[in-house]
């Protein structure tokens, strides 16, 4: 009966198959919508994750200045080197710190300039920012100390400034400073939010802090640990060693911003997630619209079909065989929608993050999910046309004109 009830049902909906291809439409555009939404923003969220974690694994992130609420007079108060040597020395489990000062620059090789940033820093700085330094060195304990202007390129500066040229050995300006290059960093090419992070210039920080920027100010301090269980621990002691040096009473709030990767990841996550959430949601309404379509169809070709009702009807059928027929087709109407609607989501959101250089983070879970959740409504919106249809009466079905 089963079989015979698939058959007659597919009969019913190949003759009128456009209206059925019509009717599936709305499930169609509902359930890939739901996927492509939902595959993006799993997609987004593996990105952020991934840009978050191209800035070092582990680390600590300190800036002057903190969020507060209301208005906030005066200008926050800066780190100093006698502050990283604190940190060194009295926080536990610190595998590198790197004080970080900038300054804009223009430099000039020749007849050749390009606007940059000069980062007067540490040689902590390459590991702790996972930075590898493909040719020549980096700073010897003597230019750190004397703050000798040497420095090291990125690829970007190397390009605009050298062109093909090895840099090793020249010389470049960055206004009346005369800067020794010597090493090139590793390209990374853009980030897929469009940074730059060839973009770079590195000396010592004395070096910058005397001929660039004219005072002993830090801006970032950028802190590593050995592994994640110890990153509590180093963020508590961290803070309490810069309350003590900035003395910061009990009652009033930190001075400075302490984050570390991991939080940051998170709440990027997070971020993405809601909005990926949000965006599903309002593609799920399409798929109640498209139920609500099939709905109406399906009550339509009940009224057009009670001359062919009655007459089964008449010869022996059933109600609960009317019933089942048109749950059936509506079942298949839905079901085939779903097939079409998985195709096409994940088809657009593969051809979507390839176009956006992001991660085709499939949920299959959501995608069975997604399939089941569209043969459901065809039970749902189906079963009050279907129990029309069996509620007929044989005779006043016949005389149905």
């Amino acid at each position: 009966m089963w079989l015979e009830t698939w058959f007659m049902a597919l009969r019913a909906l190949r003759r009128n198959t456009m209206r059925s291809a019509l009717t599936m439409l709305g499930i169609v555009i509902g359930v890939g919508s739901v996927i492509a939404m939902v595959t993006l923003g799993r997609g987004a969220t593996a990105l952020v994750t991934q840009e978050v974690a191209s800035l070092g694994t582990n680390m600590l992130i300190v800036s002057p200045g903190a969020m507060r609420r209301g208005p906030v007079s005066g200008t926050a108060r800066s780190f100093d080197l006698d502050d990283v040597r604190a940190l060194s020395r009295e926080v536990p489990g610190l595998t590198g710190i790197a004080p970080v000062t900038n300054a804009s620059v223009l430099a000039m090789h020749g007849s050749a300039n390009f606007n940059t940033t000069a980062n007067g820093t540490t040689n902590d700085y390459f590991r702790v920012r996972n930075l590898r330094i493909l040719s020549g060195r980096d700073f010897s304990e003597s230019e750190l100390d004397a703050g000798i202007p040497v420095c090291v390129l990125g690829e970007t500066v190397r390009r605009q400034l050298f062109g093909p040229a090895n840099p090793i050995g020249d010389t470049i300006r960055l206004g009346t400073v005369t800067c020794n290059v010597i090493g090139l960093l590793e390209p990374k090419g853009r980030s897929t939010f469009g940074h730059d992070q060839d973009d770079l210039l590195i000396l010592p920080i004395r070096a910058v802090q005397r001929r660039l920027t004219g005072n002993s100010y830090i801006g970032t301090i950028f802190a590593t640990v050995a592994d994640e269980a110890s990153i509590h621990r180093a963020k508590d002691t961290l803070r309490a060693v810069l309350r003590e040096r900035r003395r910061t009473r009990v009652q009033e709030e930190d001075d400075f911003s302490l984050d570390d990767t991991r939080e940051i990841a998170k709440s990027a996550g997070n971020v993405t997630q809601t909005l990926t959430a949000f965006l599903a949601a309002v593609a799920a309404v399409s798929l109640l619209v498209g139920g609500i379509g099939i709905m109406n169809i399906m009550l339509v070709s009940v009224t057009e079909r009670t001359r062919e009702i009655g007459t089964r009807l008449a010869i022996g059928a059933l109600g609960r065989d009317v019933l089942l027929q048109f749950l059936v087709e509506a079942i298949f109407l839905c079901a085939l929608g779903g097939v079409a609607g998985v195709a096409l989501g994940l088809g657009g959101s593969y051809a979507a993050s390839r176009m956006l250089r992001m991660p085709f983070a499939i949920d299959v879970p959501l995608v069975v999910a997604a399939f089941g959740f569209s043969a459901g409504l065809g039970v749902v919106f189906g079963f009050l046309p279907a129990r029309k249809a069996a509620r007929l009466h044989p005779i006043e079905a016949l005389r149905h004109e």
